[in-house]
């Protein structure tokens, strides 16, 4: 094996040991450690407002994991776009190997020829022929120097085809890894924001006293069940009784099993889910793949109206699609919810709902 070719292949190996380090799960973007403390600037706590009024904290937690969630998406955004180059240029590295494999054998053929055609005196089989004093021998000898000039002109051609080819291999490796580099510093950037806030909602609820705190959680429960009632007093029940589709019923089968499990960001089972994590891999485990993150599963999906959906569908929340869940009937949904908490049943419209998807429409 030549030097050129052991190089290219070497090349080519590392390529995909490096994409395999760069996209290893938790090898460089792990989640945050709960007691790390906020980075100065925009992840540092707000102040307790004045007289601890705890509508005011509770609105203000409420945009730090609302911010922590469109980061999430961000981040997930990032590793699927990665893990796709990643697996397109272990491909491309793979083709470069066995097009230089290729390449080394049509040059390998190629020599074969030229040291015949000098172990005949350097002279064309043209000439041997010509100079031949047998006539059958000349007859004989024609038909296979028109073959060998059609094989001689195939093998340049095949091989000036396999060069342009590996040429082509390296441009798209190339233009993929500068993709995946920038897929690492958006992934990079959202890393930080997710443990930014996060960690600026854990200190300012670390400031509050245990009364406090139990008053906060009865606040958040009081705001769902006010939006959730609201909801409801639209009389939308008596419009929404869909009945789940095979694929859906696997899917909330999935999803309930999952009650009780910690929210954990960028995760994606078997222990802890994020919200679109917890979607896609229910979907996943129905025999329907479904996009990883929320806004990608509002963009991609069909969608419903709100009156006409079933168990199985996903509801997407906020303006920016930076929440999703799976609605399990009765106007119930199931979601992984937010940092702090764990995978659990919700009233439907207990959040603002911006509308509803269906995966296997």
């Amino acid at each position: 094996m030549g030097a050129g070719r052991r190089g290219l292949i070497t090349a080519a190996v590392a390529v995909v040991c490096a994409v395999t380090v760069l996209t290893a799960p938790g090898t460089a973007f792990a989640a945050p450690d709960p007691t790390a403390s906020p980075a100065a600037g925009s992840g540092t706590a707000p102040a307790l407002p004045p007289n601890k009024d705890l509508e005011a904290v509770r609105r203000q937690l409420e945009t730090l994991y609302h911010e922590a969630a469109v980061a999430t998406d961000a981040y997930n955004a990032a590793e699927e776009k990665a893990q796709r180059q990643s697996a397109q240029i272990v491909e491309l590295a793979k083709k470069i190997v066995k097009g230089q494999e290729k390449l080394a054998e049509l040059k390998d053929r190629a020599g074969a020829a030229a040291r015949a055609q000098y172990r005949g005196g350097g002279l064309p089989d043209e000439a041997h022929l010509m100079l031949s004093d047998n006539p059958q021998e000349f007859l004989d000898g024609a038909g296979r120097v028109l073959q060998g000039q059609r094989a001689t002109k195939g093998l340049l051609g095949e091989m000036a085809r396999t060069q342009q080819d590996l040429e082509l291999y390296a441009k798209d490796a190339s233009t993929q890894w500068k993709k995946l580099e920038a897929g690492r510093k958006a992934k990079a950037a959202a890393t930080k924001k997710v443990e930014q806030r996060i960690a600026a909602a854990e200190e300012l609820e670390s400031r509050l006293e245990k009364e406090d705190k139990e008053r906060l959680a009865e606040l958040e429960e009081a705001a769902a069940r006010q939006a959730q009632t609201t909801w409801l007093d639209s009389g939308i029940l008596d419009d929404i009784d869909g009945s789940a589709s095979e694929q859906g019923k696997k899917a909330v089968e999935f999803a309930t099993a999952q009650l009780g499990k910690p929210y954990e960001w960028g995760a994606e089972g078997p222990k802890t889910f994020d919200c679109s994590g917890l979607t896609s891999q229910a979907w996943a485990h129905a025999g329907h793949p479904v996009p990883r993150t929320s806004q990608e599963q509002w963009k991609q999906l069909p969608h419903v109206a709100v009156e006409d959906m079933r168990p199985g569908d996903l509801v997407i929340y906020f303006g920016d699609a930076s929440h999703v869940a799976m609605y399990v009937g009765d106007g119930a949904i199931v979601h992984a919810p937010r940092p702090g908490r764990t995978v659990t049943v919700a009233g439907a419209g207990s959040m603002p709902i911006l509308g509803v998807v269906r995966p296997d429409a």
